[in-house]
């Protein structure tokens, strides 16, 4: 179990961009590994309306809780480890296991009882690192439909920002407006049940 500070910039990238990246940096397609996030939320979404968001995610067999919440900068992120029998009780009954994550989801909804499992995003994700943080390639599957992303995960804000702005320019990528991928997966979720 952890708590860290996330500090990342996003950015949406076309199917071509996405490809120039991975010339720019070349990064093989054996570079590219899968994960699936699960989300959770209550009926009414008092997560998200909280600025939060509660996933599992999936990596071969591994699985890992996180609540994210926003802080004075950056997201508070807490993780725990899940065994595949955990994950799957909570991916079929919305209870989580006990734990930092249960403990930290109850100061932001009365009842952890409520959530419910509201679907997966799946992502084929290469990661390196550049400069002074870490840069992720996403290419991401749900609900029919896929889209690309660039990431830049950074210790310092300010710096990381300029590093970011200048890869961008350099490639001659447009800075997009964009959310992250639980906003994403809601938006077409939502349009969908329209």
């Amino acid at each position: 179990m952890s708590q860290n500070i996330e500090i990342e910039f996003k950015n949406m990238l076309t199917q071509e961009e996405f490809q120039l990246l991975t010339i720019h940096f070349k990064i093989g397609p054996n570079q590219f590994k899968k994960q699936i996030n699960h989300y959770f939320d209550t009926n009414s979404f008092t997560l998200k309306e909280k600025g939060s968001a509660l996933r599992i995610r999936e990596k071969e067999s591994w699985f890992e809780l996180t609540l994210k919440q926003p802080a004075q900068q950056g997201l508070l992120e807490t993780n725990q480890t899940l065994t595949p029998s955990q994950a799957e009780d909570a991916l079929s009954t919305g209870k989580l296991p006990n734990g930092m994550v249960k403990d930290a989801v109850s100061g932001l909804i009365k009842d952890p009882e409520s959530l419910l499992y509201f679907g997966s995003l799946t992502t084929v994700r290469a990661e390196l690192e550049y400069k002074e943080g870490l840069l992720v390639l996403d290419h991401s599957y749900y609900l029919n439909t896929e889209d690309y992303e660039l990431e830049y995960e950074v210790t310092n804000e300010t710096a990381g920002y300029k590093e970011f702005l200048k890869l961008l320019e350099e490639l001659k990528i447009p800075l997009r407006s964009t959310d992250n991928k639980i906003k994403r997966f809601y938006a077409k979720k939502y349009n969908l049940l329209q």
